[in-house]
């Protein structure tokens, strides 16, 4: 009786929560379930609820009964309306189905749930005139997703159909919930295809729909049906909803779809899609753009037949669409993808190089926005280029790229100059400084273009991308750089200190961590190095460095980036350089005050640290990554060895040879972002994608280094050479922390 109280007051809460339009009822209902039992009584009221709810719905929205809704407000500001409480319904409905404790309960009531909500998405006598009068308008309220009782209920319909093809998770076979979600959709969108397109333009356009959402749910037999009939339509005389569904079909089908196919129908659709750009503006126009992304995708090598008339109207879409970063963004992308489809690179560079080379010859006089989006068109033809294609790139553009950076200060043009310039080291390499003429022009530039970024009286966004343009300087011209290190080194410091961006001094400590690597196996000379530059503030660069680093570790991200600074942090804490141990850091965040820290409390009681030597935070840090990788990898310690190369980024990376670990000194305790935990995942699944700053930097051998061993050596070797020592730092850990070094040395 005392649970079926409990789950009385759920609902009511929830209800309530419904109410409040302000609140997260998803996050609310997830977090109540745990304390809820869940007994099938409890969905009747809930169900009843939502059946009188829609019933009100129907008269007040679809039928437009002025006597039934009425808006009103909360204390709070938020409106307070029938359709309001259906979002808010559907957020609830969304996080029961989704739950697979539910499942058994709500198996037998999953037919008229499919039901309700399909009729939710009735559209309006109003929204038939102005949707059939602009198709603009159709693709933007079709695109809302954030307050349509009709985007809502897709929300329920999509879990309930992938949690439940045919018998919801955690229903037996034998147990006979009547109902197929598979059955019901494939169903649906075959008797669509039985009525007339000119008679129901806006069931057609919402079938096409349906196909593209739920496609690894429907069978590729209906699948590839449509796509034929998304080709058929956007080349016919057919309402425009009907056209923007099939190009919602076409964008997501033709990628999933059989490719010999797709090529017997893929000249046709490009060639209709053309003409619709033609006639495109606004939000069908960034849809026609993402369709023919998906179409020069999979047009192999066909596309390079339709590239001529394709290019100049996609950089004449690019040009009238520069001071809009959307439509533009997806010009480029399209003309990323003729730039990858075989055959179409060097007739677009040909296209693209004598205009982009005007523009930038004369960048003081040009348009707003027009600069900076020629050099990230740039920055996107020199990605992955071969390198005659990054030589042609120089010779047309290079010198003004270098004088962009040297006298701009808008941001986006710095920052896109500074990623051109990363690909032009990472593509050219050696050979880039033999392509400026007179001997040693070409480095003098580079160098002048990485002090200029460099300069703390820029503002911080201005130099966000210098940290990807060092580090090709240190991978592409080691030797060069050498002799400039200190002056380098100097230059960072001044930019961190000057700094107000995190991010900004992320990329910066990844410098700093790259060149502890480039000084192995003479780390300690590194270190007295940073000893001898002075920093404001903090006597010397190492005091100052290392404070920042400590705080920051845990906030960078990319899997390459700490992979960088936790093998540079190990080589550190192995120098056991007694200037280490002099140098204090923040540890632990002391609690001053009790309950919920507030923004006007927080400005007046600052943070307070504790504060620990520097070879405590390290070891605490490293600790901390080991850790994380465990919990990656699992907890079998006889599989982690087995597994290891699944995770690592790289599968046939050599460990780190033992004579380079020493020892170690450490703690501290950081609490890393959302953003860190994903990109340590990445660490250990090379099968995610890589982001550009990791492309970039995926010829640098750090990558072949498997973190895993690389800890485990550290460790291992300072247990062995110094077990004095080792006891020392292990004292300073957390439990886990300790669990998981003491792990590996069971190994």
């Amino acid at each position: 009786m005392a649970a079926a109280d409990g789950d009385q007051r759920w609902l009511v809460e929830c209800l309530t929560a419904t109410l409040d339009t302000a609140r997260d009822v998803r996050a609310f209902a997830e977090e109540s379930l745990r304390q809820a039992s869940l007994q099938p009584a409890i969905l009747a009221p809930l169900w009843q609820t939502f059946v009188s709810s829609f019933k009100v719905y129907h008269l007040s929205t679809i039928q437009a009964s002025e006597d039934v809704d009425s808006v009103g407000y909360d204390s709070d500001g938020s409106e307070r309306s029938i359709e309001s409480f259906g979002i808010q319904l559907f957020e609830l409905w969304t996080t029961i189905v989704g739950n697979s404790l539910l499942a058994k309960v709500i198996a037998g009531n999953i037919k008229e749930l499919a039901y309700y909500t399909i009729s939710f998405q009735q559209i309006t006598e109003a929204q038939v005139q102005n949707w059939s009068r602009d198709a603009n308008q159709y693709v933007a309220d079709e695109d809302d997703v954030t307050y349509s009782c009709r985007v809502s209920e897709v929300d329920v319909r999509s879990i309930a159909s992938h949690t439940s093809p045919g018998l919801p998770a955690g229903v037996s076979n034998e147990t006979d919930c009547g109902y197929n979600v598979r059955d019901l959709l494939e169903k649906m969108v075959i008797d669509i295809m039985g009525t007339g397109v000119q008679q129901y333009p806006f069931l057609h356009a919402r079938a096409f729909s349906v196909v593209a959402k739920f496609s690894s749910l429907i069978s590729k037999g209906i699948c590839e049906q449509y796509l034929c009939n998304a080709a058929q339509a956007i080349a016919s005389d057919v309402p425009p909803p009907v056209k923007v569904g099939a190009c919602r079909a076409l964008a997501q089908l033709l990628l999933e779809s059989n490719q010999s196919s797709v090529q017997q129908n893929i000249m046709g659709i490009l060639s209709s899609l053309v003409d619709l750009l033609r006639q495109a503006s606004e939000e069908t126009l960034h849809l026609v753009l993402e369709t023919l992304q998906s179409a020069i995708k999979s047009g192999g090598e066909q596309s390079a037949t339709i590239e001529p008339v394709i290019s100049p109207i996609i950089l004449d879409v690019w040009a009238q669409n520069i001071a809009d970063p959307f439509i533009s963004i997806d010009a480029v992308e399209v003309l990323e993808a003729i730039k990858n489809a075989p055959g179409c690179l060097q007739p677009l560079v040909s296209r693209i190089l004598p205009t982009i080379g005007s523009i930038l010859s004369k960048s003081k006089i040009q348009p707003d926005g027009l600069v900076a989006g020629s050099l990230d068109l740039l920055a996107m033809i020199l990605k992955n280029a071969p390198a005659t294609v990054v030589k042609a790139v120089f010779d047309t553009c290079f010198t003004f790229i270098i004088q962009i950076t040297l006298e701009s200060d808008d941001h986006g043009e710095m920052q896109n100059a500074t990623e051109c310039l990363a690909a032009f080291i990472s593509g050219g390499r050696q050979e880039l400084l033999a392509w400026g003429g007179e001997p040693g022009s070409t480095l003098k530039m580079l160098l002048s273009a990485a002090s200029r970024l460099l300069d703390p009286e820029l503002e911080s966004s201005v130099s966000l991308f210098v940290g990807s343009y060092i580090l090709q300087l240190i991978l592409h011209l080691p030797s060069h750089l050498s002799p400039h290190i200190p002056e380098l080194i100097a230059a960072i410091v001044r930019r961190m200190q000057s700094s107000d961006i995190a991010g900004l001094k992320s990329s910066l400590v990844v410098i700093i961590a790259r060149l502890v690597h480039l000084s192995a196996p003479n780390v300690d000379q590194f270190v007295n190095l940073l000893l001898a530059i002075p920093a404001k503030g903090c006597g010397n660069s190492l005091a100052y460095i290392m404070s920042e680093w400590s705080q920051l570790q845990g906030e960078i991200q990319g899997a390459y980036q700490i992979k960088v600074t936790t093998t540079a942090l190990a080589f550190l804490i192995c120098t056991r350089h007694p200037e280490l141990s002099r140098i204090e850091v923040n540890g632990h965040l002391v609690k001053t005050s009790a309950g919920i820290t507030t923004r006007s409390k927080a400005r007046v009681t600052p943070d307070h640290w504790t504060k620990i030597p520097l070879p405590s935070k390290i070891f605490s840090l490293l600790a901390d990554t080991l850790t994380e990788i465990q919990e990656q990898v699992g907890d079998d310690a006889d599989n982690v060895c087995e597994e290891d190369s699944d995770w690592e980024e790289v599968q046939n990376g050599d460990g780190i040879p033992h004579d380079m670990i020493h020892a170690a000194s450490v703690p501290s305790n950081a609490n890393p972002s959302v953003e860190h935990l994903n990109a340590m995942a990445k660490v250990f699944d090379e099968d995610e994608d890589d982001s550009y700053d990791d492309d970039l930097a995926k010829t640098d051998s750090l990558n072949e280094v498997k973190l895993l061993d690389f800890l485990t050596n550290t460790f291992v070797n300072l247990w062995e050479s110094d077990r004095p020592l080792f006891e020392y730092l292990l004292q300073g850990l957390s439990n886990p922390q300790k669990v998981a070094v003491e792990k590996v040395l069971r190994k």
